[in-house]
């Protein structure tokens, strides 16, 4: 089959994600083979390509977005059966016997492999998924609609919670592209004054059609001291800035799995008054689970723009460039 590789991390416009053939995965004992329908675009699968996060599988094809129907199975597989719409997210196995899984926090296992990072993932026609780790999905949603929900919809759940915010409580979102766009509406959904801090003329329009109650750029300071906020953007010069526009006691979160280096920070202005600053890493199953129920009951619906899966390249040179709101998704048109 055609498959997208990551040949040698670099910028992804010299040519470091190409298209090759590559054969058509066949499922472990306990996995799913899935046909891709969509799969979105993350900024992780960015980070891959150009080398941000370490190689863990040489010539991985990126892409953990995936909607799919099951095309076969493992001999250990049960309760799934051949055409099943199903999810594949970012999480894609865990020993589920160390410490951290015991108490309900496999995100943080040591022995925790991820889908377009360790193994190859949905840039492609096929791919396989631990049938434990697939998510069953709502019926009324479209492929292209939910594909974002699966990594940028939940990371960005848990990025929410991660941020403590009080009830009713004033949220700042710091970049606006697929994951907090998200996030934005479940906050609002549940009674947030929502605030965005974003360098996209686009994104802050988008931001303002969703409910948001203000869009500024990223450098700029919030209308009114926020209780929580969220760090979108991979951009660690925005750290400082976003700590200093927290109330007291308030809480940032910082959602990537990439960052660039963070400024010194001035313990008096940023961190003082009982500030908190905490990472958010990977996610839970129960995540997944309990977000695609909240985006089901208050209608969360991502802003996508198609790209055909010949075209995977491109679509991660707009993401870098900052081209589109929202997200973006591959449809297969390989096959």
């Amino acid at each position: 089959m055609p498959a997208w590789s990551v040949i040698e991390p670099g910028p992804v416009e010299s040519g470091s994600l190409r298209l090759v053939e590559k054969p058509v995965p066949v499922p472990d004992d306990d996995e799913l083979l899935v046909r891709v329908r969509a799969c979105g675009v993350c900024r992780t699968d960015l980070h891959v390509t150009e080398g941000d996060l370490p190689v863990h599988r040489p010539g991985v094809t990126p892409g953990h977005e995936v909607v799919g129907v099951v095309a076969g199975f493992g001999r250990a597989v049960r309760g799934f059966d051949v055409g099943e719409r199903v999810g594949v997210a970012w999480l894609r196995r865990t020993d589920g016997t160390c410490a951290y899984c015991a108490r309900g926090a496999e995100n943080l296992c040591p022995a925790s492999r991820y889908t377009g990072w360790d193994a190859d993932g949905g840039y492609a026609p096929y791919t396989t998924v631990p049938a434990a780790f697939a998510y069953r999905l709502p019926g009324d949603l479209d492929d292209v609609t939910l594909a974002p929900l699966l990594c940028a919809g939940i990371i960005g759940h848990r990025a929410l919670r991660r941020a403590a915010l009080p009830a009713g409580g004033r949220l700042g979102l710091y970049g606006f592209g697929g994951s907090a766009h998200l996030c934005a509406q479940v906050a609002m959904a549940e009674g947030a004054v929502v605030h965005v801090l974003t360098r996209g003329a686009a994104a802050r329009k988008l931001a303002l059609e969703l409910g948001a109650a203000s869009a500024r750029d990223a450098t700029e300071m919030p209308p009114e001291p926020l209780d929580s906020a969220i760090l979108f953007a991979p951009v660690g010069e925005l750290v400082p800035v976003a700590l200093r526009a927290l109330d007291r006691g308030g809480t940032l979160a910082i959602a990537g799995i990439h960052l660039s280096d963070v400024p010194a920070l001035r313990y008096q202005t940023d961190l003082f008054y009982e500030k908190q600053l905490r990472s958010v890493t990977s996610n839970t199953r129960e995540d997944g689970r309990e977000f695609l129920a909240l985006a089901a009951e208050h209608a969360v619906h991502a802003t996508t723009h198609p790209y055909p899966l010949s075209r995977a390249d491109e679509a991660l040179r707009d993401l870098k460039a900052g081209r589109f709101d929202g997200a973006a998704v591959l449809v297969d048109d390989l096959s």
